[in-house]
């Protein structure tokens, strides 16, 4: 039999040291250890109740205590009777917002906005997030069930996310696609401006946004460079309806619409930059390597692929990119957030030349891969 290799018996012992009662009343007693350890722990009671806290936010935006608190300071009764609480639960609300900075009491029974109250307050894609996990919340309602199932079986989310299902095939799409591209333009811009920040994109070259739904990254895109020429590459009903408030936002002339099937259809040509911006990991594998090589096929050499999404495996980000998306999209029933070396092996498979990895100064918002043709 094969001995167990050293890096796995140290970790046997390091867990069952953690786990003993009389270790945890030895760090208890040390200061800086204590510190440690209470940090550890509230850690862990926030992974265990963290579904509350994730009801309280669905709370405060549904009941409008986001605005009522802007305009504040507001008492108990004023919010019992503006969300239809009574006095009671308005108070109940209150407290648990300000537990979680969201709500702030500055003089007795008289609240305003906490200072995390005043970002989700600015932040309309995260409400609009916040709002829409309500289905993921009922399709976790039971998540060994939701794992054992069939992926092709139909969820909450799978309903609403129709639009990977739309690209196989599917009939009836435009209502579909419009509500996709409505909730990904709520938050696209955070997206944009970190790439913006990140990576610097020619500002008198050609960019090709695939799969782009509305233009919400081309409108911010456009904004921060002139003099670039924008392309938009989407299903034809999808690019129908985007195109006039596009070209009145970036400008008629330098915009170029393209309708079609990222899939099934060639990539236009002639582009600088193309970018997939939280694209690929809504599919699986095959068909993600499917698209990557229909991008390559269309670039020039020296043309290059902007892929900007979350991923796994990030620094400082890993819950975001296997905790949470790694359920999100099985729910959805298509793809998973990938790790950038799965995802520059892909790049190298469908034959790019080169890939890296750029930081992003928010991995928790995208991590950024740009990949030489």
């Amino acid at each position: 039999m094969a001995s167990t290799p050293l890096k796995v018996r140290w970790k046997q012992r390091r867990n069952a040291i953690f786990a003993s009662p009389a270790f945890q009343r030895w760090t208890a007693r040390l200061p800086l250890v204590n510190r440690i350890a209470r940090s550890r722990a509230g850690s862990m009671f926030d992974h265990i109740v963290g579904f509350s806290y994730s009801r309280v936010l669905l709370a405060v935006v549904e009941s409008g205590l986001l605005g009522h608190l802007k305009s504040g300071p507001i008492s108990a009764e004023y919010l019992a009777a503006k969300a239809d609480l009574s006095h009671d639960a308005a108070l109940c609300l209150l407290r648990a917002a300000r537990a979680l900075d969201v709500a702030e009491e500055v003089l007795p029974d008289q609240w305003m906005l906490g200072q995390q109250g005043a970002v989700l307050d600015a932040n309309e894609g995260a409400q609009a997030m916040i709002r829409h996990h309500r289905l993921l919340y009922r399709d976790l309602a039971d998540p060994l069930a939701l794992l054992r199932q069939d992926r092709s079986e139909p969820t909450e989310l799978s309903r609403y996310w129709s639009y990977a299902g739309a690209l196989h095939g599917a009939a009836e799409r435009g209502a579909e696609t419009r509500e996709y591209s409505e909730l990904m333009a709520a938050s696209q811009h955070f997206v944009a401006d970190e790439v913006l920040a990140a990576f610097r994109i020619p500002g008198h070259g050609r960019l090709l946004d695939i799969g782009g739904g509305h233009g919400a990254f081309l409108r911010r895109v456009g904004s921060a460079c002139p003099r670039l020429e924008l392309g938009l590459f989407d299903l034809p009903e999808v690019v129908a309806s985007a195109r006039d408030d596009l070209a009145a936002a970036v400008g008629e002339a330098r915009l170029t619409c393209h309708p079609g099937n990222f899939f099934e259809d060639a990539i236009p040509r002639g582009y600088d930059v193309v970018s997939l911006v939280r694209i690929l990991h809504d599919h699986d594998d095959a068909p993600a390597q499917q698209l990557l090589a229909n991008i390559h096929a269309s670039l020039d050499r020296g043309a290059r692929l902007l892929i900007a999404e979350p991923m796994a495996q990030i620094p400082g980000a890993e819950p975001m990119g296997e905790a949470f998306f790694g359920l999100y999209l099985w729910a959805m029933g298509s793809g998973r957030a990938r790790s950038p070396s799965e995802i520059e092996t892909m790049l190298r498979e469908a034959g790019f030349r080169s890939a890296r990895l750029i930081r992003s100064q928010q991995p928790v918002v995208t991590s950024i891969i740009v990949a030489t043709a």
